[in-house]
C-alpha cells in the first residue's frame, strides 16, 4: 500500500472493500483505524489533499469521561455524576439513549486505541466541564489531551498531515500547547520553564534544518499524526486523497456501495459491511448554510476547508434526517480576521487566551458591555448573535490597556506589546493614547465606552460583577490570570494608555445539527428507523450535546468513541 499516492492509485484494480468512510478527519480517521484493528478492508476517502481535518486545527481535546486517566487526577467521579451533568447541562436537547452510548463505550474505546495504535492521551491538571456551577460538573479528569508526537516518524506521510493554523505556531512552524505558552513566557524567571523553553527552541531549530516546520507535534495536529501512523501500519487500509464520493447505491437491505471520482476518473465501489459518514458537517454547503446560519458569512469561520456538505445530499437522498436543536445549528467562538501576506485571511479563533484575562472588556457599537467576557467561547459568540438583534454587536470590540496586552496579548499579538506596527498598519489592531481616542476610531460613542470601563474598574476593585456575574464560576476563574493580585482572576482595571482593540465576529466551529442516527451511529430515516449499513459520527452526526457545549472537546471525544461504536456494529460485533 502507497499511502503518498493521490486519487485513485492507491486502490490499484480494487473494488470492494468491507468499510467505506467519507472524510479523513479526526472521527472518520478514527472510524477506519478501529475497523482496521478488526482485521476489516477499509477504503478512506478524503475529498481534499490533507488528513486531519478541522481537527488538526483545534486544541485537540477529548472528553472522554469515564477513561483510565481519570483516576489520575479526580479519582472521585463516577458514570452516575457524569450522566448527572449532561442530564442537567443538555437534558431533553439531544436524544438520552445516545449520550448514555457514549458513556458506556468511552472507557472501551480509549483503552483500545492506547493499547493497539500510536494513539496516547494524558489528562491535564485542571481542565474543568463548562457549566462548572452544574450538580455533577468536575474540574479535571474528563477532558482527555493527545500526548505531544514526534512526526519524525511519519517520514514522508508527514506531508499529508493538515498544517496547523500559522498564528498558532511561533518561530516559523514551531507548534506550541498551553504548557509550552506559560514556560516560554516564564524562562526567565524559572528554572524548569527556562529548561523546557530551551528544549523545545533548540529541536525547532534542529527540525528547521531538514523539515518544512516544526516536527514536536501538539494539541490536535499530534492527535491526527498519530492516527495517521497508526493507520499506516494496517495493510489493508487505502487512503484515497483528492477524491470525492459521487453516490451512494442501495439495494433492500441498505448501502450496497459508492461511486468516486477522481481527476475526472470513476470506479464503482462495491460496500460489503458499512458506509461511514464523517465528512465535517453541512457549514460550508452553500445552500445548507443559508438555511441553517443565516447572516454568518462562512468566512467568519475558522474551520479546515474541505466540509463542503456534498455528502450530506448524498445520504438525504437515499433517506437520511437531521436531528433538531432548539436555538442553534452550530457551535461557536468569537474570532478576529486578519489578511496574510498571502492574500488569504487569517481567522483566529478567541478560546482562552485573552478575554477573559483582568484588564480586558468586550463592548458593542454603543460602547457598552454586553456578555460575561469569561463564559464559554460558544456562549460569548452567541450572546453576540442574540445582542446584534437589538443593538450593533457584530463586530464587538475586545478592548484592552497596555499592561493587559504586555501580560496576555490580544487575540493574533502576542503577550509583550512588542512588535505592533504591522497589526495597527492593516487595522488588525486599533490603538488611542486615551479611551475617547479609541472610541473615536472605532465609531463607537466615547461616552459609552468610558462609563463601560470606570464601571469595570469599580467591579476590580470588589471583584464582583454584578452586571453579568464575570469570574464567578470555577471555569471562568480558571480562564482567569491565577496569580492575578487582585480579588477576581478575571477582573482587573483598564488604566494604563495607550489603549487596544480587536474587532470579534461570530465564527462557527463546527456543527451541531447532523443526521439523526441510533445508539450505533446508524443513520435514522424519516420514520426513524436505521438505514442499513449507513452511519454517520463527528460533525455529520447529531451532537449528543444538542445545541449546548458543556465541556472542552466534546467534538472530538464522542466524534472518537462512535467512531468505534459505528465501526463495531459495521462488522457484527456491537
Amino acid at each position: 500500500m502507497n499511502l503518498l499516492d493521490r486519487g485513485m492509485e492507491p486502490l490499484g484494480h480494487r473494488t470492494d472493500f468491507d468499510l467505506v468512510v467519507i472524510g479523513a478527519g479526526g472521527a472518520g480517521m478514527a472510524a477506519a483505524l478501529f475497523a482496521a484493528m478488526e482485521g476489516a478492508s477499509v477504503l478512506l476517502v478524503e475529498r481534499t489533499s490533507f488528513v486531519g481535518g478541522t481537527t488538526a486545527w483545534s486544541a485537540g481535546t477529548s472528553w472522554i469521561p469515564g477513561s483510565h486517566h481519570e483516576a489520575a487526577v479526580n479519582s472521585d467521579d463516577t458514570p452516575a455524576r457524569t450522566a448527572q451533568y449532561l442530564d442537567n447541562a443538555v437534558g431533553d436537547r439531544s436524544v438520552r439513549a445516545n449520550r448514555q452510548a457514549f458513556l458506556d463505550n468511552g472507557r472501551a474505546a480509549v483503552d483500545q486505541a492506547e493499547q493497539q495504535s500510536a494513539l496516547k492521551y494524558r489528562p491535564y491538571p485542571k481542565h474543568p466541564d463548562y457549566m462548572s456551577d452544574l450538580a455533577g460538573s468536575t474540574l479535571n479528569g474528563r477532558a482527555l489531551e493527545p500526548v505531544p508526537f514526534d512526526g519524525r516518524l511519519l517520514g514522508d506521510l508527514f506531508r499529508l498531515l493538515r498544517p496547523p493554523i500559522p498564528e498558532f505556531t511561533v518561530l516559523g512552524g514551531m507548534m506550541v500547547d498551553r504548557t509550552d505558552i506559560n514556560h516560554l513566557l516564564g524562562m526567565t524567571r524559572n528554572w524548569t520553564s527556562f529548561k523546557h523553553s530551551v528544549a523545545i527552541l533548540m529541536r525547532h531549530a534542529r527540525d528547521r534544518l531538514v523539515w518544512p516546520r516544526g516536527t514536536r507535534l501538539v494539541m490536535g495536529n499530534a492527535h491526527v499524526a498519530r492516527l495517521l501512523h497508526s493507520l499506516a501500519q494496517h495493510d489493508k487500509v487505502t487512503l484515497a486523497l483528492d477524491t470525492t464520493v459521487r453516490s451512494i447505491r442501495t439495494g433492500t437491505a441498505g448501502v450496497t456501495g459508492v461511486e468516486i471520482e477522481s481527476g475526472g476518473i470513476t470506479r464503482e465501489i462495491r460496500v460489503a459491511k458499512g458506509l461511514v459518514l464523517a465528512s465535517g458537517g453541512f457549514n460550508r454547503h452553500p445552500d445548507l448554510r443559508a438555511q441553517l446560519l443565516p447572516d454568518v458569512p462562512a468566512s467568519w469561520s475558522p474551520a479546515a476547508p474541505g466540509h463542503t456538505g456534498q455528502a450530506h445530499d448524498l445520504v438525504k437522498a437515499v433517506g437520511g434526517v437531521y436531528g433538531e436543536n432548539k436555538t442553534s445549528h452550530a457551535f461557536w467562538a468569537p474570532v478576529s480576521m486578519r489578511k496574510r501576506a498571502d492574500g488569504t485571511t487569517a481567522v483566529f479563533p478567541h478560546f482562552v487566551m485573552d478575554r477573559a484575562k483582568p484588564g480586558m472588556i468586550t463592548v458593542n457599537a454603543k460602547g457598552e458591555r454586553f456578555v460575561n467576557e469569561s463564559t464559554s467561547y460558544h456562549l460569548f459568540a452567541l450572546a453576540m448573535l442574540e445582542a446584534h438583534k437589538s443593538t450593533p454587536t457584530i463586530p464587538a470590540f475586545l478592548i484592552c490597556d497596555a499592561t493587559a496586552l504586555r501580560k496576555y496579548g490580544i487575540g493574533m499579538v502576542r503577550p509583550g506589546g512588542k512588535g505592533l506596527g504591522p497589526f495597527l498598519a492593516d487595522g488588525y489592531l486599533t490603538e488611542g493614547r486615551t479611551l475617547a481616542e479609541l472610541a473615536g476610531k472605532l465609531s463607537i460613542p466615547a461616552e459609552g465606552l468610558q462609563a463601560s470601563v470606570e464601571r469595570i474598574n469599580r467591579y476590580a476593585d470588589t471583584g464582583i460583577d454584578p452586571d453579568f456575574h464575570r469570574g464567578e464560576t470555577a471555569y471562568q476563574q480558571n480562564l482567569g490570570d491565577p496569580a492575578w493580585s487582585g480579588k477576581n482572576p478575571n477582573l482587573g482595571p483598564l488604566q494604563q494608555g495607550p489603549f487596544y482593540a480587536v474587532r470579534l465576529y461570530p465564527g462557527d466551529i463546527g456543527a451541531s445539527t447532523g443526521f439523526a442516527t441510533s445508539p450505533h451511529a446508524q443513520v435514522l430515516d424519516g420514520q426513524g428507523q436505521p438505514i442499513g449499513g449507513l452511519y454517520a459520527v463527528g460533525n455529520d452526526m447529531q451532537s449528543i450535546m444538542g445545541d449546548t457545549y458543556p465541556a472542552p472537546g466534546i467534538t472530538i471525544g464522542p466524534g472518537l468513541v462512535f467512531a468505534r461504536i459505528a465501526a463495531r456494529h459495521a462488522l457484527g460485533l456491537q
